[in-house]
Order: structure tokens, then C-alpha cells, then sequence
């Protein structure tokens, strides 16, 4: 073990000790703290007596994690095998540029140092490729230690349908139990039955919100602060959202053209966070399998509100624009409000070039809807079921512990990107952290249907003037029947 974190461990010694999910019925026993250095002479002890004894107590603690042992009561060994968690952006691992990330590595060393393993993970898939590549994968089978990060793709529903993903529940070293785990509920949604698929440790990415821009909002009247307040006391609904917009959509020099749009949009972003905000979707699933929701009173009712909404407040597509025209609007201080997602603030995406101040709160609660919610999408983890039982277990052993966070961080929410990001700090601590904690999360099963793609099946049809009851009745019996496959 190198120095750097023995002395990182002895650090941490105050901190309660960590159980990891023990695997195969091994015991769990305590690490030894290493040594203390002996090598002062008495005549510099008796000297230095107080801070002796305080170093000396410092390093009788033991460390804070605890070594999961095989029947033998001997640290659990890998052997040797070099892990890779396959996705489609990772290169080589950056320098720790804080304490939490310093923590982080100096953890992920000591496990692999305790068990006898590397782990690392690399793009070797692009995102285009990743879902055929572990199909291809699967099928096939190889020597290599895989973990695949995939995308929701209908592939992946295919794959768990023929039996080429490992079915993770079978595998002691996991617990689902766990709050890594319930803290997204990915794993509820690549579930079947008792059987697990995939996987997700960790706190979900932050989603669909509404940017506001605080400088139009000033100039028609209205306190840019109010609308977090209004989210912080659970006031922020449809209501107030259309009330704010008819506010500032307005013509400023009565020439009879609007000046100031009160909405500028990626249409289908917002028809998903309206159909959510209201506790409908457009695929459900319970005891039975999926099932076609599109018609819930809860989904119409959004569907509704949302070209509502467009009609009044939408620039409708300026002739002759691309489809994104909207991110240059928003930046541009043409309209006061953009529903879009939360990385569009983030370093090195558009909206850093934006000069006025902007706010971001959750989508609006809608009529239905209990509470502000996010519709996760995780990317999951998963092992394919070429692999016999002793190595996906060795495989999904390494992976729990490399995704456990270090001792003094359980409850960490990384929130640096977006405090880099042009957000304010009533966005990265309000609404980004209630973004991503489960109260305020759920997860959407469309992207798991074969054959269903949402945005031309529908979603890109649901603009200002459409009919809804017009595209329901185009998909409806298309639908069904692609739940009705998945089913089987």
C-alpha cells in the first residue's frame, strides 16, 4: 500500500466504520492500522511527549473500512483480474482537484490493492454502437473481464428478453437494498419479474428544468427570486408558470410584433416533463409487465396543456430555422423562459455564452401531480450471461465495491459541474439537489419497448396547433401492439 494512502486512512480513522456487502458467506474483520514509526530517538519522545502520545493514539485507530473475508477468514482474492467498465467517454482518469475526489481514488486503491484486482474504466464503444456491441458481445462471449455501460435502447430489451444479460439478483454480493441503489431505481426499471438486469449506483443526473432569464423577468415586473421561493413552498404548478409567461410575453414598442417570447422550447423536452409533472407517462409497467398509458387521464390532460402552452407562448419554428433554434433565442434575450436540461448550464455547453443572468427550477407540478419529479435516465451497468457464475460474481463484487463511495462521503452529491456552470447558487442548491434526490425521481419505461421510438412515433408531432386526440388515435393500436410483444 503506498504511503500517501496509508496516511489517508489513518486520517479517517474517526469515521464509522463502512461495511461492505459481504459475498459467498465470508466474515467480515477490521484492517489492522499499519505500524507506527518507531524511529524517534527517547530522548525526542520525552521532549515532544504531548504530540507523542497524540500520535501514537492516532495511529492505534483502525481503518474505516472493513475487509470482507472468505471462510477462512482470509481477505477475498480475485486473482489478479484486470476489470474494465466498458462505456463510450472515458479516457485516461484525471487528477483529483478535491478532497472528495483525492478520497475517492485513495479508496478505489485500497481495494484493489486489498482484493487483488484493477479496475478501470474506458471507452471502447461509441454511443452509436454501445447497444449492438454488447449484444454482439454476449452472444459471442470472450476471456475479458467485461462490466457494459449501456443507453436505453429496445436492443437492450431484446437482450433481456433472450437471456443475454446476467440476471444480477442472483448474485450475493449485491444488495438492492442498499441506498446506492434506491437512491435512482434504475434497477426497477431493467427488472422482470425478480430477475435483475441492470444497474446504477449513486445519486441520478439532473434533467428537465425551465431556465429563466432574471433580466426580462425584472423588466416586466416580477421577482426572479420568486419563483424559487415558490418551488421551495411547493406553490410552482402549471398556474403560476402560464401566469409568469403571459406576464412577460408582450410586445414592448406596440409595433404589434412580440419583442419578448414568453417560451422558447425543445418541444418534445417539454411535452415529457408536462406528461410526468402530472403522474401520467406514456408506457407504465406493474406486476403484470408494461402496459400502454397514453390514454390516462393524467397523460391527455398534459398532452392538452403542453400545445396550450405552445400556442400562447412558443415562437412556433421561425421559417427557414433548424430545429435547435431555440438555444440561440434563449440566449439571445428573446424569450423569458426555456425548458431544457440541466447540462445545458454546464461548462462547455451552450448557454455559458448567455450574458443575462439566468435561474433554473424544476418543470412546474401539474393538477395530478403530488410533487416536483425528474424522469431519470441512467445509464445502466450490466454483465452479460456468457459469463459463468464465478465470474460475473467476481465481476459484480469488484464493481459494488469500486462504486461505494469513501469513508466520510456516503451521502455525497457531486454538484462541482454545475457549480462551474453559469447556475446560480439558489439552482445548485435548491433545485439541482432535489433534482437528484428520490423524492423527487421517477423513471419512464418507453425507451424500453422494442420498435417504440417517442419522438416520431409522437412526442414530435405534439406542437403548437396539433390536435392531440388526432396524433393519440395515429399510434394507438402501433403502440399496443409493441407493448403487447414486449409482454410475451
Amino acid at each position: 500500500m503506498k504511503n500517501r494512502v496509508v496516511k489517508r486512512i489513518v486520517a479517517l480513522a474517526s469515521v464509522a466504520a463502512v461495511t461492505m456487502t459481504g459475498c459467498g458467506g465470508g466474515a467480515e474483520t477490521s484492517a489492522p492500522a499499519p505500524e507506527a514509526d518507531n524511529t524517534e530517538t527517547a530522548d525526542a519522545e520525552e521532549e515532544a511527549e504531548p504530540e507523542a502520545e497524540a500520535e501514537a493514539e492516532e495511529e492505534e485507530e483502525v481503518s474505516p473500512y472493513t475487509v470482507i473475508t472468505d471462510e477462512n477468514g482470509d481477505p477475498i482474492d480475485l486473482g489478479g483480474i484486470e476489470i474494465i467498465i466498458r462505456d463510450w467517454w472515458s479516457g485516461d482518469p484525471a487528477e483529483p482537484t478535491n478532497d472528495y475526489e483525492e478520497a475517492r481514488d485513495e479508496y478505489r486503491e485500497w481495494i484493489q490493492e486489498t482484493y487483488n484486482f484493477t479496475i478501470k474504466q474506458t471507452a471502447i464503444s461509441d454511443w452509436s454502437s454501445t447497444p449492438a456491441d454488447f449484444v454482439d458481445y454476449a452472444t459471442t462471449g470472450g476471456d475479458e473481464y467485461y462490466a457494459f455501460i449501456l443507453r436505453d435502447d429496445p436492443a437492450i430489451t431484446s437482450a433481456m428478453a433472450t437471456g443475454l444479460m446476467y440476471d444480477l439478483s442472483t448474485l450475493d454480493c449485491l444488495d438492492f437494498s442498499d441506498a446506492k441503489f434506491t437512491r435512482n431505481k434504475l434497477h426497477e426499471q431493467y427488472s422482470k419479474g425478480d430477475a435483475i438486469y441492470a444497474m446504477y449506483a449513486g445519486y441520478s443526473e439532473a434533467r428537465t428544468g425551465v431556465y429563466f432569464n432574471k433580466r426580462l423577468l425584472t423588466e416586466a415586473g416580477i421577482d426572479p427570486e420568486s419563483i424559487y421561493d415558490m418551488q421551495a413552498d411547493g406553490t410552482w404548478t402549471w398556474d403560476k408558470f402560464d401566469e409568469l409567461m403571459n406576464t412577460v410575453h408582450r410586445d414592448t414598442d406596440n409595433d404589434g410584433v412580440v419583442d419578448v417570447y414568453g417560451l422558447t422550447v425543445n418541444e418534445g423536452n417539454m411535452t415529457t416533463a408536462a406528461v410526468f409533472s402530472n403522474n401520467g407517462s406514456y408506457i407504465g409497467k406493474d406486476a403484470n409487465g408494461y402496459f400502454y398509458n397514453l390514454e390516462s387521464a393524467e397523460t391527455l390532460e398534459a398532452l392538452e396543456w403542453t400545445v396550450d402552452m405552445f400556442n400562447k407562448y412558443d415562437q412556433h419554428d421561425p421559417e427557414g430555422a433548424e430545429w435547435d433554434y431555440y438555444k440561440e433565442e434563449f440566449v439571445n434575450g428573446q424569450a423569458a423562459f426555456m425548458v431544457d436540461d440541466e447540462y445545458a448550464g454546464t461548462p462547455g455547453n451552450f448557454l455559458q455564452d448567455m450574458e443575462d443572468e439566468v435561474g433554473f427550477v424544476m418543470f412546474p407540478k401539474g393538477p395530478q401531480g403530488d410533487t416536483y419529479i425528474n424522469v431519470w435516465s441512467n445509464n445502466p451497468v450490466a454483465i452479460p450471461a456468457c459469463y459463468d457464475e464465478e465470474k460475473a460474481w467476481k465481476i459484480a463484487f469488484a464493481w459494488n465495491l469500486y462504486t461505494d463511495q469513501p469513508a466520510g462521503y456516503e451521502d455525497y452529491m457531486d454538484l462541482s459541474n454545475a457549480r462551474a456552470g453559469i447556475f446560480d447558487s439558489r439552482a445548485v442548491d435548491e433545485t439541482i439537489t432535489m433534482m437528484m434526490s428520490p423524492e423527487h425521481g421517477t423513471v419512464a419505461f418507453h425507451g424500453l419497448i422494442p420498435n417504440l421510438n417517442l419522438g416520431s412515433d409522437f412526442v414530435w408531432n405534439i406542437t403548437p396547433n396539433c390536435v392531440v386526440s388526432e396524433q393519440v388515435e395515429a399510434i394507438r393500436d402501433t403502440w399496443k401492439a409493441y407493448v403487447d410483444e414486449a409482454n410475451q
